[in-house]
């Protein structure tokens, strides 16, 4: 009975045990499941509507999609919502998720503050919040995370310095801090992650130099410190890290030799120091203990030397670039040893010699650059067997004869620059896609760059066969002839065309309105003949125009005004005539304006003033007649204006004082008349202003600009004056200085003559000599009443520029009443005692004193503090008449 009691009692306790233990998985569950419904309700962006259709409380949490769930705990032990779109923030109560193992949020839109409650998850072995928008400092509290092994924060929006406390997470393997905007030096601490084999610290604005204490991370495998600012040297103890893969430290600022010792890490596939700079040379055996090197990136430094011929035992390589050097000597044969090759960059270097061709066996070679540097002789023909070479850069070379017709075996070219060489014959036939010859299709050609080569030859009508993806076809200075083919309007896809300084003859082919990609039109320096034509017109994209040195004739087409996104028109240097079509000035847009050498005549209209975006216009040697508009005067970023030899008149508008942005005004060889404008001495940017052979006259200028101008540019014009540098005359007095002097001298005299007069009269009445006088007529005249006010304002408050003469008592003024009557106004110094008896010795003497070419006296003023005589004022007067 007590055995059967105590049996009953434990199946009890069981019972009780596995009942509470069950209410406490499901607690424990039910909490896991509220956070990550916390979490979807941060979600503000699910456009696959992932979480939506997954995460619902009808569904137990460990069956929803990215959830997963331990087996003994049934707590969510994983979290994978990588690469979803999620746009969100991560919830504060998401620390409570305890059980976390791993959890993946890369690849989406996640954005603010880590929260510190994730400091609880302990348990966290991998945790990957790569590629969102993650900002502020990188917590400090990671360093509580003791177990985790990989984590990942590459490509957010990190600021600061990295934390030291990483240090603390001594079984973190992979630590991957790329792309965010940490600044700062590496921290020494880093060196105590001894199990640590991935480290990217890459793409950040760290600076100071690469820690000594990585050298402890033995098991590194990958070091990636690229594209920061880091100084000094490559350390010399990298070369002991023997487990390194990959070795990236390129785009820094690194200095000094490369150590050898790093060609000794037999593991090594990459090795990138691109973009420093590094010198010395490269050493003899550096693939000899390089079996797997796969990727050699040494490009953009100074380093110097032969390419070492040991370099074909690095029979895996697949990418060589060397390019932006200054490597000499030859390009070996071994080369061609590399079969794995698939990127070979050696230009911008000194390299002599031929092209081996050996270079021919490198079947797998995609890009091939040996753009300049000092190859000479031919290209081997063995190079146009390399079916799969999509880039081919010869340019900037020595290389001689003929382009093979084994160039139309490089059936996946892309880019092909052959430019700046001394090839020569006829542009082979093969280049282009022959319909009878389907082998020869060129499906996949970009650029074609010919220019300067003497290929002397003619563009072949099967041009326009070339394949349809052709956006640049550059053929400039190659002595080409003959006729541009209709054809070439099958090329749709152009967006650059140069055949410059060739030989081209004809007309320019109507098949160019079929262009409607065209942005760039390059035929300047030939021999076109014919019209323009309204075709161009139909090129929507057109923005520079380049037709100068021809001999197109004709008109301009009207409709060129309606091609708005135009930047830049050059004519020159062509038999064009008639007028300038009123549309052209509709072009707000247009920078460069040359239609000079021409015959182009009319005038140029006030609508001149739209181009407010030109910076360059010359339209010098036509026929333009009548005047300069002053609207011209509105192009305040013209820089160059030439109106040279044509038929303008009239006068330099003073509004071309405005044009604050020129540099270089040429207006010689015109009918310009009237004087150069003053206001031309604001132009602080004008060098070059040239106004011979017109009609000018006046004063040059002498501030401003003019201070640095030489004679030779006012030579040959009807009276120009000014300094003697200019090689002309000085300017001769003004008439209204001459009026001055003239005034003065009638005002000396009276001064004179007056005093002289008042003596001899004075003395014949005390002599009694003289009979008394009968009363004088001007003594009966009612004189004006002028108040002290009316003579300030008459005489501009008795300005200096009004002032036409000084005497021992006083100053004489010229003033004009408001009756438009013109005075001269003697005003008395009154701070000289005599004055006060000479004002009244004056006003008796004139009040007596008559005489038909003397001044009447209109009316006195006078108070304590000033006194004057008003006359009337006679300009040019003397006592002779």
């Amino acid at each position: 009975m007590e055995k059967a009691f105590t049996s009953f009692l434990s199946t009890l306790l069981l019972l009780h045990y596995v009942m509470a233990t069950s209410a406490k998985t499901h607690t424990n569950i039910t909490t896991d499941q509220l956070i990550l419904l916390s979490l979807k309700s941060q979600i503000i962006s699910d456009p696959s509507h992932f979480l939506d259709e997954s995460w619902s409380r009808a569904t137990p949490v460990c069956h929803w999609v990215g959830v997963t769930c331990g087996s003994r705990h049934h707590r969510v032990r994983s979290l994978n919502l990588s690469n979803k779109a999620l746009t969100g923030r991560i919830p504060q109560d998401f620390g409570n998720l305890t059980f976390l193992v791993s959890l993946d949020l890369g690849r989406n839109n996640f954005f603010g503050k880590l929260p510190q409650e994730m400091a609880h998850l302990r348990r966290l072995k991998l945790l990957n919040l790569s590629f969102n928008n993650f900002k502020a400092e990188i917590p400090s509290w990671f360093g509580f995370l003791h177990r985790l092994q990989v984590l990942s924060l590459r490509n957010n929006s990190f600021t600061g310095s990295i934390p030291s406390t990483v240090s603390n997470i001594s079984k973190l393997e992979t630590l991957d801090l790329t792309y965010n905007s940490l600044e700062g030096q590496i921290p020494k601490e880093i060196g105590n992650l001894e199990n640590i084999s991935f480290l990217s610290l890459a793409g950040n604005k760290l600076i100071g130099y690469i820690p000594t204490s990585i050298s402890n991370a033995s098991m590194l495998e990958m070091l990636r410190l690229s594209r920061n600012f880091l100084q000094g040297n490559i350390p010399e103890w990298i070369g002991n890290l023997h487990n390194l893969n990959h070795l990236a430290i390129e785009h820094n600022q690194l200095a000094g030799s490369i150590p050898f010792s790093i060609f000794n890490i037999s593991k090594l596939e990459v090795i990138a120091f691109t973009n420093n700079s590094l010198s010395g040379s490269l050493p003899t055996g550096l693939c000899n203990r390089l079996p797997l090197l796969k990727e050699l990136h040494l490009s953009l430094n100074k380093l110097r030397g032969h390419m070492p011929t040991s370099l074909s035992n690095c029979s895996e390589l697949q990418d060589l670039s060397l390019s932006v050097n200054q490597f000499d000597g030859p390009i070996h044969s071994e080369i061609g040893s590399l079969r794995n090759l698939q990127f070979l960059y050696l230009g911008f270097n000194h390299f002599t010699g031929i092209i081996p061709q050996e270079i021919g066996n490198l079947v797998n070679l995609a890009e091939l650059d040996i753009y300049k540097n000092h190859i000479t002789d031919s290209v081997p023909i063995s190079i146009f067997n390399i079916s799969s070479l999509q880039y081919f850069s010869l340019g900037k070379n020595h290389l001689k004869g003929s382009l093979p017709r084994e160039i139309g075996n490089l059936t996946k070219l892309k880019v092909i620059d052959l430019s700046q060489n001394m090839f020569s014959g006829e542009i082979p036939k093969e280049i282009s896609n022959l319909i009878e010859l389907e082998e020869l299709y060129l499906g996949n050609l970009t650029y074609l760059y010919l220019d300067l080569n003497p290929l002397n030859g003619m563009l072949p009508v099967s041009t326009g066969n070339l394949s349809t993806t052709l956006t640049k076809f550059y053929a400039a200075n190659c002595k080409i002839k003959g006729r541009i083919p209709n054809e070439i309007g099958n090329l749709s896809n152009l967006l650059d065309i140069d055949f410059s300084g060739n030989n081209l003859a004809g007309l320019i082919p109507t098949s160019i309105g079929n262009l409607r990609n065209l942005q760039r039109l390059f035929l300047y320096d030939n021999k076109l003949t014919g019209f323009i034509g309204d075709n161009l017109c139909k090129l929507p994209r057109l923005g520079s125009i380049y037709l100068s040195q021809n001999y197109l004739s004709g008109s301009l087409p009207n409709c060129l005004g309606n091609i708005t996104s135009l930047r830049e028109i050059l004519l020159g240097s062509n038999k064009l005539r008639s007028n300038i079509p009123a549309s052209l000035w509709n072009l707000k847009d247009l920078k460069v304006l040359d239609l000079s050498s021409n015959n182009m005549g009319g005038f140029l209209p006030p609508q001149i003033g739209n181009l407010k975006a030109a910076s360059q216009m010359d339209l010098s040697m036509n026929q333009f007649s009548n005047g300069i508009p002053k609207e011209i005067g509105g192009l305040q970023d013209l820089e160059r204006l030439s109106l040279r030899h044509n038929k303008l008149q009239g006068s330099i508008p003073d509004s071309m004082g405005n044009m604050v942005s020129l540099e270089f005004l040429d207006l010689s060889q015109n009918n310009i008349s009237g004087t150069i404008p003053k206001s031309f001495e604001k132009l602080q940017y004008l060098e070059y202003f040239n106004v011979s052979v017109n009609k000018l006259y006046g004063e040059i200028p002498s501030g401003g600009p003019f201070k640095n101008l030489s004679s030779q540019f006012f030579l040959f014009n009807e009276a120009l004056c000014g300094s003697l540098r200019f090689s002309v005359s000085s300017c001769p007095t003004s008439s209204k200085h001459r009026s001055n002097r003239k005034r003065m001298l009638v005002l000396f005299l009276l001064l004179v003559f007056v005093p002289i007069t008042f003596v001899l009269v004075w003395i014949r009445y005390r002599r009694g000599k003289r009979a008394p006088q009968q009363a004088d007529s001007l003594s009966v005249v009612t004189r004006e009443r002028i108040s002290y006010f009316e003579l300030l304002q008459a005489t501009d408050a008795l300005s200096e520029s009004n002032l036409i003469g000084s005497g021992s008592f006083g100053s004489v003024y010229k003033g004009i009443l408001r009756s438009g009557t013109a005075i001269a106004v003697k005003v008395f110094n009154l701070q000289l005692e005599a004055a006060f008896k000479s004002f009244d010795t004056e006003c008796e003497v004139l009040r007596n004193l008559r005489h038909r070419n003397l001044m009447k006296v209109i009316t006195s003023c006078s108070n304590l503090d000033f006194k004057a005589l008003v006359l009337e004022y006679m300009p040019n007067g003397s006592l002779d008449k």
